[in-house]
């Protein structure tokens, strides 16, 4: 696990430890130094932690003109014991939402285990945004795990569907990205 790296393509579009207004703000990383582990396996330095044991993200890029973010995810999320969309949506989401992200593109080719408990802080994201032509998207989430967020209920919050199961999304710069999941969504919706 130690060799899977978040994205890092995008740094000259935006990082999240030189923006003020991230919650990462002024963090330093090292890129020999592994500290952090999921289960007993080391992760590459370069994934913030967000509080959970089981489940790290990186925030790949943020535009507060377009409101919209894309992050990477790694790991286990675990709603059921780590209770992983707390972490989430409290220390990550809140401080978006506030700073008028409302388009949130979740990349989850990395997440290779799901447990759902309840889907209360997911409606409260899904709330924050929906006046304000947001949207949440589950991009290349495998299949099992998507099956584990509908049986959770969570499909009604978060757009998952296989046509996001396979986004060569590392293909598109950053802004392209949303442009791009924001016509795919109107052509969902007509």
């Amino acid at each position: 696990m130690h060799t899977i790296e978040p994205y890092w393509k995008w740094r000259d579009f935006y990082t999240a430890e030189a923006d003020e207004k991230s919650p990462f703000f002024e963090r330093t990383y090292s890129e020999f130094e592994f500290s952090d582990k999921i289960y007993n396996y080391y992760i590459h330095p370069q994934w913030d932690n967000i509080g959970s044991d089981t489940l790290y993200i990186k925030l790949l890029y943020v535009d507060y003109k377009s409101g919209s973010a894309v992050i990477e995810f790694l790991g286990e999320w675990n709603d059921c014991l780590q209770n992983d969309i707390m972490f989430l949506k409290r220390d990550i989401i809140d401080v978006l939402l506030l700073n008028g992200i409302t388009k949130f593109a979740l990349i989850g080719e990395n997440i290779l285990e799901f447990f759902a408990s309840g889907n209360e802080y997911y409606e409260e994201w899904y709330e924050d945004i929906q006046d304000k032509d947001g949207w949440i998207i589950a991009i290349n989430f495998r299949e099992h795990i998507l099956e584990e967020m509908q049986q959770g209920n969570i499909h009604y919050y978060i757009n998952m569907s296989e046509r996001y199961m396979d986004i060569n999304w590392r293909k598109y710069k950053p802004h392209h990205l949303i442009t791009y999941l924001d016509d795919l969504l109107i052509k969902v919706i007509e």
